[in-house]
């Protein structure tokens, strides 16, 4: 199977996030996280697929975003 056809095969659900507090004084890790999630300035909300990578991502900046349902 190519990276094609399991793009293909997502299932179309999304989740809402909104960044939420601030990046100041939080590992680079982070900051780029963050950046990655698409992020630009605080109180932004973002769409993004619900795939395990986006999940993961949330995972490390949950202190700094919401999943907004």
């Amino acid at each position: 199977m190519n990276a094609e056809s399991k793009k293909n095969r997502s299932s179309g659900k999304t989740v809402t996030l909104r960044w939420v507090r601030s990046a100041i004084c939080t590992p680079k890790s982070h900051k780029a996280t963050v950046r990655g999630l698409g992020f630009r300035r605080l109180g932004q909300k973002v769409v993004r697929e619900d795939t395990p990578a986006i999940r993961g991502m949330v995972h490390k900046v949950r202190h700094l975003v919401e999943i907004e349902g």
